[in-house]
């Protein structure tokens, strides 16, 4: 079934990247003392305990190098990390009721909001003063993690938790304006959809299932997923976000255990990165270079971040040499 929601006119601007990556290095230079390069994969606390509630979730850097994150002191809210800060601030309130669990950015630099409260999938002006729906539907179970292809493409995961199961929705804005949602059909009954990326090449899906602790891929044909595959199955801990970066790897939160697991496409393990507090729930690519993922921590209500050898997907969107 086709769902619709009304177009909200909407303006940005992009700035020059060379200003970007000049304001991260001087930060990367500053926050490492007696060197100018991190270690990789040596994840440290970024901003202090307790600025997040229990529900932080949803990071994600915008096109300026600020970072964002739902949830910032109390539900409803979102907080953003600014270039070279050590301290969050508020960024934006969304709507009574509204309470965010996930943000993106598509490469236009529009910020959307996963609102698992009130079914909406939402927009917030640069400034952070306006919130507008982009997409609602009542058929929503309850809108979690995102991911967005380079056309603009919207995936949202929508698990159900009581009935243990989940589905895929697509948000796409037709060339009137139109925002239309669709339930994407699948060749084999999904548990409860959790974390969701996708292939740097954009034909592939991956979806965590919080209850199988499982990782599977799809390619998407249209409205179809087809082609289930298998990557990967954790015997222990939970699993939460995760991200691709441009070569594919998987960066998956395995919440409980305190550690980002980072695979192959195919599902060949590839390491562990050890974190800072047990509740990892979500990450995000972003630094001078795409190359710091940064991780949201339910334990403690913090930011923590790592170097790794590669950019983030999202990040190639705007930021990286040859993309399109």
């Amino acid at each position: 079934m086709t769902y619709r929601a009304a177009q909200t006119p909407w303006v940005h601007r992009r700035k020059h990247h060379a200003l970007v990556f000049g304001s991260w290095l001087l930060w990367a230079v500053a926050a490492t003392p007696g060197t100018a390069q991190e270690a990789l994969y040596q994840s440290r606390q970024v901003t202090p305990a307790g600025e997040y509630t229990f529900g932080i979730e949803g990071p994600a850097v915008d096109h300026q190098g600020n970072l964002y994150v739902v949830n910032f002191g109390k539900a409803g809210t979102i907080g953003k990390l600014a270039v070279g800060a050590t301290q969050s601030e508020l960024f934006a309130v969304l709507p009574e009721g509204s309470v965010g669990v996930a943000i993106r950015f598509d490469r236009e630099g529009r910020m959307f909001v996963a609102d698992y409260k009130k079914h909406n999938i939402l927009t917030v002006s640069p400034d952070g003063k306006q919130v507008e729906t982009w997409f609602h539907s009542d058929e929503f179970n309850q809108p979690n993690d995102m991911t967005i292809a380079a056309d603009g493409t919207i995936y949202a995961s929508d698990p159900n938790w009581k009935a243990h199961d989940g589905q895929i929705w697509r948000v796409t804005k037709s060339v009137d304006g139109t925002v239309t949602g669709e339930k994407m059909a699948a060749e084999r009954k999904m548990s409860t959809t959790n974390g969701i990326d996708l292939s740097p090449d954009g034909r592939t899906l991956y979806v965590g299932e919080a209850d199988t602790r499982e990782i599977w891929s799809y390619r998407i044909d249209g409205i179809r997923l087809i082609s289930p595959r298998l990557v990967t199955r954790f015997a222990d801990f939970d699993i939460d976000g995760l991200r691709t970066d441009t070569a594919g790897n998987l960066y998956v939160a395995r919440i409980l255990k305190g550690t980002i697991a980072v695979l192959t496409p195919a599902g060949k393990w590839k390491r562990e990165i050890p974190l800072r507090a047990k509740e990892p729930t979500n990450l995000a690519f972003g630094g001078p270079d795409g190359r710091t993922v940064f991780v949201t921590q339910r334990q403690g209500g913090f930011i923590e971040s790592f170097r790794t050898d590669r950019q983030g997907r999202e990040y190639c969107f705007w930021a990286c040499s040859g993309r399109k």
